[in-house]
């Protein structure tokens, strides 16, 4: 967060500095205003406020190109009165991008990554996410977290290796009791508040705890395969410090991959992951996560020219579960060995394509909880845009992916003007 005189000292400054540019032909600015007003629906829902966002949002875009180079920046200026009204600054993006030796591209800085091929699921993308903003209604976009990290793609006949190095390891910003309560354990219920607000103890900013992330890709006719390799964390504090009570990042290697094509008359995918715990190798410690099998299928299909829909099926396998199960300490909650996850999505369009209605379930038949995002939103002109949406939450057991959620359904409205 930051005071008001320097945001606007900032902002300002980062206007004048891109005017002559702009005047030049040499940078291009654009970006969106918006104002997000959401509310919860569970009057017993233990945060600090019943709203869940009120916000207004200036985004800023500048992209500058050369012959040698491109420069990308994308800022965000927000100030929120969720609950204590404040302003803050994010630098989203703000990263170099340039070619070495004709097939070596080269980006480095502040930086959104993604690769793999589920839709919300991600199994070899372990770069961070940003759960708060999901669950709150901002645009997709805000699922994911930046981080500054060195990127360089390397292509050739054999197919393209890309590598990535993030200094700093950077985790998932998922609830903490703020603004979202959540399932705490040691409290033996669903929390929120100044009181209950958590953060997981980051590792030492050494190099050895940094993040190394590896795709190596190709097309075999028009299959898209592609392998993976990540060195790093759990992204989510997951690891139990019990003398200190203190939850943390245990470490994690990550081996996986996946296969995109079209069939069917749509793009089906299969990924698959196999999650090394580091910390946990023999499986005989409960207070770290202990390595796991995970895949998925998924298929997608425009049914006609204005309505598509996909479906995606998950699994995930404990591994060396039952030394799990022994090594248990009496009251801690027992994991299933196997893990189930169905998930849909359903677009449709309407009225010239102005309107949008979409619609997203994770359902898991194992865990037996639920969340479901919806929106409706009309574009009613090529700048303004008006949307409402929902976020709900349900399930059997508090301690649940989802069911740790299920006092946060809330409601909001949307509103975005672009330049």
């Amino acid at each position: 967060m930051m005071t008001n005189k320097y945001a606007k000292l900032l902002f300002a400054l980062l206007v004048l500095m891109g005017a002559p540019a702009i005047q030049a032909g040499e940078t291009y600015l654009s970006g969106f205003l918006q104002g997000l007003y959401g509310g919860g629906l569970d009057g017993d829902n233990p945060t600090p406020s019943e709203l869940t966002a009120s916000e207004t949002r200036l985004q800023m875009r500048l992209e500058s190109f050369s012959d040698g180079a491109e420069f990308f920046g994308r800022l965000d200026f927000v100030y929120d009165d969720y609950y204590d009204p404040s302003y803050d600054l994010e630098l989203r993006e703000g990263f170099a991008k340039f070619t070495l030796g004709g097939n070596i591209d080269v980006k480095i800085g502040r930086q959104i990554i993604t690769w793999g091929t589920g839709d919300l699921i991600f199994i070899n993308d372990l770069f961070a996410k940003d759960y708060r903003s999901f669950f709150t209604g901002r645009d997709d976009q805000y699922l994911k977290a930046p981080q500054n990290a060195l990127r360089a793609a390397y292509y050739n006949k054999l197919g393209t290796l890309t590598a990535i190095y993030t200094p700093r390891f950077t985790p998932n910003r998922i609830p903490t009791g703020e603004r979202l309560s959540y399932f705490n354990p040691m409290a033996g219920g669903i929390v929120g508040g100044e009181e209950y607000y958590f953060e997981g103890r980051m590792p030492e900013a050494k190099f050895k705890n940094g993040e190394f992330s590896a795709r190596f890709s190709r097309y075999f006719g028009n299959a898209d395969v592609a392998a993976y390799f990540y060195r790093g964390f759990y992204k989510n504090p997951v690891g139990m410090d019990m003398p200190n009570m203190a939850a943390y990042y245990p470490r994690l290697n990550v081996y996986g991959a996946s296969v995109r094509l079209p069939m069917l008359g749509g793009i089906g995918w299969l990924e698959t992951g196999y999650y090394d715990s580091r910390a946990d190798g023999d499986g005989d410690d409960p207070t770290i996560p202990n390595s796991t099998i995970s895949s998925m299928i998924g298929f997608e299909r425009q049914l006609t020219s204005t309505f598509t829909a996909n479906l995606q099926y998950q699994n995930e396998t404990i591994l060396d579960h039952d030394t799990y199960l022994d090594n248990l300490p009496d009251g801690f909650i027992e994991t299933d060995e196997m893990y189930h996850l169905l998930t849909s999505r359903v677009t449709k369009l309407l009225m010239m394509e102005t309107l949008t209605i979409s619609g997203f379930v994770f359902y898991s038949p194992s865990d037996e909880d639920l969340y479901g995002r919806f929106s409706v939103s009309y574009k009613h002109t090529d700048a303004l845009t008006l949307t409402v949406g929902g976020n709900i939450f349900d399930g059997n057991q508090e301690h649940t992916d989802f069911g740790a959620f299920a006092q946060n359904d809330n409601l909001y409205v949307k509103v975005t003007y672009g330049y």
